[in-house]
């Protein structure tokens, strides 16, 4: 029996980015070896039926690859079943949870991390979300080893990626995530024949990615509509934008999904609010338009703009400021 000399594989991570790459990491079977998923503790399931896995949890489990999924990394037990394993490498993509020095000196060649920015660039858990949030044009995906300290470990690879002003949040993420693990691939490729080269970051050029609060996705049309913009953008899936309007003298907190901004060519004042065949125009701080394309309303889908005045024809709809 011929021996199987692929290189063993710990992968950590949680969400469906994640499991996208690792999909595209088990394409790389000739000279890869998944041999245990790690993952974040399933959810509760909304509707009462039990727990939920993880994406890539679920996908760990359709190919049969065996999973943990520890509260903490610092878990004595969890560090003695990997250092029982022995890989070779360990990867993480979005995994969610602080690896202690314990777990990074257990892999032979360490442990790799699919990071979606230009790292020293939003080191953190947020890094597409607050690059969308302060309008960047440029962005990519970082592939470097794991250190002590969050995100700040050296450089093997690196992949640009230039960024419209109506892309959000979610799809970006995606496009990342999947440049990422293509990059990772090659990157392991010359990891395990001893010909890659790693750069250290230059840390005093590091910028932070803080986590998101849930208020920071209340709209304030005080503010430029240009930064409401890019906050719709950077809070698409999760928390989202809101907002709190008047319809008919009644208190109603509404979703805005997705804006798009334009001049202000009626003249509108701070605060105005016109309905177009289209969208719903709101003047914001700066006197510029901002214009909602979709939105929604608790308990209901997405609708355009259209369809959301047709519904309320004939009610008055004001911001409640």
């Amino acid at each position: 029996m011929q021996a199987d000399n692929r290189k063993k594989i710990v992968f950590l991570g949680t969400p469906q980015v994640a499991e996208k790459a690792l999909r595209i990491l088990l394409e790389a079977h000739q000279f890869l070896k998944v041999i245990l998923v790690v993952s974040q503790p399933p959810s509760r399931s909304l509707r009462g039926k039990g727990d939920v896995p993880s994406p890539t949890h679920k996908l760990a489990l359709e190919r049969g690859i065996p999973v943990l999924t520890p509260h903490s990394a610092k878990d004595p037990i969890f560090l003695s079943d990997i250092k029982l394993l022995e890989p070779d490498l360990c990867i993480t993509a979005a995994y969610g949870n602080y690896l202690p020095k314990d777990f990074l000196a257990i892999p032979k060649f360490g442990t790799l991390n699919i990071h979606p920015s230009l790292l020293p660039l939003y080191r953190g858990a947020s890094p597409v979300q607050r690059a969308l949030e302060v309008g960047v044009n440029k962005t990519g995906v970082s592939i470097l080893f794991s250190v002590a300290a969050m995100d700040a470990g050296p450089i093997a690879a690196q992949e640009e990626f230039a960024v419209n002003n109506s892309i959000k949040a979610p799809e970006l993420l995606d496009i990342l995530f999947e440049k990422g693990a293509h990059l990772l691939i090659k990157t392991l490729e010359k990891l395990f024949s001893d010909k890659l080269k790693t750069e250290e970051q230059d840390h005093s050029k590091a910028t932070k990615a803080d986590k998101i609060k849930v208020e920071e996705g209340i709209l304030d049309f005080k503010m430029p509509a240009l930064a409401l913009h890019n906050k719709v953008r950077a809070f698409a899936g999760w928390p989202n934008t809101k907002s709190s309007f008047i319809l008919n003298d009644e208190p109603i907190e509404m979703k805005i999904i997705t804006t798009r901004v334009s001049e202000n060519s009626e003249n509108s004042k701070i605060g105005e609010l016109i309905f177009t065949k289209n969208s719903l125009n709101i003047c914001c701080g700066d006197t510029q338009i901002l214009e909602i394309l979709e939105m929604q309303l608790p308990g209901k889908k997405v609708v355009s703009a259209l369809d959301f005045q047709n519904g309320i024809k004939g009610k008055l709809l004001k911001l409640d400021l």
